[in-house]
């Protein structure tokens, strides 16, 4: 019986074409638009937390509190920070970072690039080429004798100037020349890829930190075994100490690899139910054209249901009737919105890419389908519902009446 009512529910729909079309825009726009967001959003959460897992679960970053890398923020870590966190009996290393902004020449071109400046020393670099982010394809790493050069990430030598940059070559940062002495390999991070790397006493230099020993960020690695979360409170501990501040007053912060991609998972939650819920008002639009669909149906098929119900249709029959009309338009347009959606957040991430941006990616799941498509016939049934009831209702007598 419920295959002769599919039977029947798709006659009906594929002999109204154009009204079965445009009912369908209103679903598969919603569709789309939420399946888009979706995608893009779960594939920027992934890309996110592969690239902190890149970092290493035993680091640990420090860094002023209100701001990312001390760049904006009124708060500051200094090089007696790096030494009291070095201190702390379950940390095993820790090293200081500056990071600015600053001016790139090279050839007659000029560029505002990420400056990163990090100590030249054998356990510094041992530390960083444990990092993904930081490893170098073509040259070498510091050395600690090295003085005015330069490592370049892998976009900042291959695609921010109109010519590739090579090894042995010079480029000019804020005034000052630096021979390139390694290019890094691509790394998927547009913050690492697009950086310049020099050493930590010339960023102070360029940026006028000799006196102050002002640093951006101070990254720790934990002892073998210990538990990052439980290394962090003692470095918070430590720094509370010696900053003189309360807990609660901190004017620094410290977060494990695990408690960052927390954070900006938290983060891009929110911001992805915003935005689906935005796109699903469009699916509310489309479910009131299912409505209003399926009540002029209803009104134009009077006859055909009083002839049904005259051969002993029953007010359930008639409701299941009309319910899987309303089901497969929910149906249909979900596939075509989720076709579309799908499409649309991979040509993004095509685009993306192409701009240097590899944290924008779209995600295909068998559960965000299936999830959609679901949400949208369960839209579809619910829209149907008042118009399948009416439909019911209706007096074989009176319907048949009409025939006259």
């Amino acid at each position: 019986m419920r295959l002769e009512y599919a039977k029947y529910a798709l006659k009906n729909i594929r002999h109204r074409k154009l009204r079965t079309w445009l009912t369908l825009i209103g679903i598969f726009i919603g569709i789309a638009a939420v399946a888009a967001l979706i995608s893009l959003g779960q594939g920027m959460q992934n890309a996110i937390n592969e690239e902190f897992s890149k970092a290493g679960a035993d680091r640990i970053t420090i860094q002023p509190a209100g701001g990312f890398g001390g760049m904006y923020v009124s708060e500051k870590l200094y090089q007696s920070d790096i030494d009291v966190v070095n201190r702390v009996k379950t940390v095993d290393f820790a090293t200081g970072a500056i990071i600015k902004t600053g001016r790139v020449k090279y050839k007659e071109e000029t560029v505002s690039l990420s400056i990163f400046g990090i100590e030249p020393d054998e356990e510094t670099r041992r530390f960083i080429e444990k990092v993904d982010f930081f490893l170098v394809e073509e040259g070498r790493q510091f050395k600690s004798i090295d003085n005015n050069v330069a490592i370049l990430g892998y976009n900042t030598a291959n695609e921010k100037f109109d010519r590739k940059i090579r090894l042995g070559e010079k480029i000019t940062v804020e005034n000052k020349d630096f021979k390139v002495i390694g290019i890094q390999k691509k790394s998927g991070s547009p913050m690492h890829d697009n950086m310049i790397r020099i050493t930590t006493s010339q960023a102070q230099e360029l940026f006028n930190l000799k006196e102050t020993k002002e640093v951006s960020m101070i990254f720790a690695r934990v002892k073998s075994g210990m538990d990052p979360t439980i290394v962090a409170e003692d470095v918070k501990s430590a720094l509370r100490k010696d900053h003189n501040v309360k807990e609660g007053e901190e004017d620094f912060v410290v977060a494990t690899a695990q408690q960052m991609i927390e954070g900006f998972n938290n983060i891009l939650l929110i911001v992805q139910v915003v935005l689906v819920g935005i796109a699903a008002i469009s699916l509310v639009v489309g479910g009131i054209g299912i409505t209003n669909t399926m009540y002029t149906s209803v009104v134009e098929r009077t006859r055909e249901i009083g002839i049904m119900k005259a051969v002993g249709a029953t007010n359930n029959d008639i409701i299941s009737i009309f319910l899987m009309e309303s089901a497969m338009l929910g149906f249909f347009g979900g596939i075509l919105g989720i076709a579309i959606g799908l499409s649309v957040s991979k040509a993004v991430e095509i685009l993306a890419v192409s701009a240097g941006v590899t944290v924008l990616k779209a995600y295909f799941g068998y559960e965000l389908v299936a999830g959609a498509l679901i949400f949208s016939m369960v839209v579809g049934i619910i829209s149907g519902v008042l118009p399948a009831k009416s439909a019911a209702k209706m007096n074989p007598v009176d319907a048949l009446r009409s025939m006259l």
